[in-house]
Parts: C-alpha cells; structure tokens; sequence
C-alpha cells in the first residue's frame, strides 16, 4: 500500500513569500519544527509544493456534483489528485471571476507588501449581497520516502494546525489553519483513463505535464547531478531557470527545468510512472520538486469545469451507444 496524506490549509494571517505557492520546504521545515519528539518520521518526512487555492464554489469533474474548496472531496481516481493542483482551476464555475482568482490581495506592512489571506469583491449594486469575500486556502500533499514505511502518518491534527510559512513568522505572518485533511492509497485509485491506450503502439497517447520544477543539478553537498529523464520527448527546448534551495543560514543555487511545461511519455508503465509522479521525482523531491502528471494525449488542459463535465457525459453516452 502507497499511502500519501492529503492537506488543506485555510490561510489565516497575511502571507509574504511567492504569490502562486508555499514552496514545499517552506512546508516541511514548518511542520518538522512540530516533530522534535520523532526524529524517525522528520527523517523521511516529503512534502509537496503547496498550491494557492480559493474557497469557492466548482464542480467535480465527470460526475457533475458540486464541491466548495473550504473542505476535501473524496478522491477515487488518478485525476481527482489533482483537483485543485491544476493552475487553470478547471473545477471553477464559468459564473466566478477567474481572472481576480489568480490574484491575491497586496497588502503593506512599513513597506514590506505582503498577500492577504482574503480578498473582497464588489458586485452590482442589483445583487443579492453587493460585496462577497474569497478566503485563500493552501493544499498540498505530504508523504514518506518509503524507506521508513509509512509509519508517522497521517501526521496529527495538532501537529498541521497553526504552521507558520513565509518570511516574518516571528512577527505572525504566514499562519496557516488546518481545514481538512485525509489519506489516500495510491495502489487502489481507479487509473482507467491510463490504462485505455496500448504504449507499444505509436508510443504518442499521453503526456507528462511538470507541476513542480525538475532539478538538474543542485549546489546542495546531498544532491546528485540528473539528467533529461530518458522516458521524456521534448517537442522543443525546454525551459530551464535556476532557484534558490535555503536551509537555515545556507542558499544554494539550483539549475531546474521549469514547470509548466509538457512532454511526450515515453515509457511503457504510464500506472507506475504516474504514482511516482504524485511522489515526485529526482533530487530535492522530498521538498517539493519533480512532480508531474501523466494525460491522455488529446486532453485540453483549459477546458472549463462546466465543459468537462459536458464532454465526460457526451463520452458516456457514446460508449453506452458503443456497448448496445
């Protein structure tokens, strides 16, 4: 059994740091201040990058129910892990204001701008409620490298709860409250959509689309060189930029191949390879970098959540016509 824990915090004070995520060692040094007792778990502690997200109103993909994001859904398949992982927010309702979500608030505390963990909208003066506030929520995923099993987890609720993240904790920014939490077997999930395309044939049916960036090479003493992974095809040059990696009063500058982008899967495993995805890949995975998700081929990566759900019927019923 691959067990992973599934975190969503609601952001409480305001935040100065990245404006699109908490950086997963922001996440791990946080909650490994929590663990001073077990130093067993703190060792093989991983965390993922953690994903702003507002606290709105979606829907679920291919089932047509409704969700809100102050509280976690139910994950039964591959893609329900990446709900809220997905920059284009395709669980959003067409009605809500997609372009004020990808913003947060600026705030200024002596100069130094910070992000609010709420933003308020006005609406016509015709509405119901002519003013509606957006809390920011955080998700992330947190596991073990296996090497310990998956003894320490799930992590307690008391020790997610209150984190703080970001530059000027000391002075209460960055508080994070634990809004939900649960844990997901990877090994039971339905991989279906996975599993439809035979890989030996023309070997193009899916694509690897990074969510973190890959590390190439790292001037952390700990960390080995990688290469282009083999099972890649880049259509093009990919993007490379370099980040920084500080642990306590040590930066180190590492090379990464950016995320955003996507390659051809071409390997022969798409179901192993998108679990180790959801784990991570290469060096400094335990903090976040080298995630990825594996898509069919033909997805549209910005179809809206009003679409989807469209095209997931449509295809249902063609196949019920198919089978009949």
């Amino acid at each position: 059994m691959t067990t992973i824990q599934e975190v969503l915090f609601e952001l409480e004070t305001d935040y100065f740091g990245h404006p699109y995520y908490v950086s997963g060692h922001a996440l791990y040094t946080a909650i490994v201040r929590r663990l001073d007792n077990d130093c067993d778990v703190a060792r093989h502690l991983c965390v993922s990058t953690g994903m702003f997200v507002p606290g709105e109103y979606g829907k679920i993909h291919g089932s047509g129910g409704s969700l809100y994001t102050t509280s976690l859904e139910p994950v039964e398949s591959y893609d329900d892990l990446f709900r809220f992982r997905d920059p284009a927010q395709r669980w959003l309702l067409d009605s809500r204001p997609r372009d004020a979500h990808n913003i947060l608030d600026i705030q200024s505390h002596g100069g130094r701008l910070t992000y609010a963990p709420r933003c308020r909208f006005g609406q016509p003066a015709e509405s119901y409620y002519t003013k509606r506030t957006v809390t920011w929520y955080v998700h992330c995923y947190v596991h073990t490298d296996g090497r310990g099993g998956d003894g320490g987890l799930p992590l307690a609720d008391e020790t997610l709860d209150g984190l703080r993240v970001g530059g000027g904790r000391n002075y209460g920014l960055g508080e994070l409250r634990l809004a939900d939490t649960q844990t997901i077997d990877l090994e039971a999930l339905d991989y279906s959509r996975l599993r439809t395309c035979d890989v030996s044939g023309d070997g193009d049916q899916f694509k690897i689309e990074l969510l973190s960036t890959y590390v190439l090479r790292s001037q952390h003493p700990g960390a080995d060189s990688q290469s282009v992974p083999w099972w890649w095809e880049p259509p093009h040059e990919l993007r490379r930029r370099t980040e920084q990696l500080v642990v306590g009063e040590d930066v180190f500058e590492v090379e990464t191949i950016d995320h955003g982008q996507c390659v051809v899967f071409a390997g022969d495993d798409p179901v192993s390879t998108a679990v180790n995805g959801v784990r991570r890949v290469g060096s400094h995975s335990k903090y976040g970098f080298g995630e990825f998700r594996i898509r069919p081929a033909g997805d549209d990566r910005v179809t809206w959540s009003d679409e989807v759900s469209s095209l997931h019927r449509t295809q249902s019923r063609h196949s019920g016509e198919a089978e009949l």
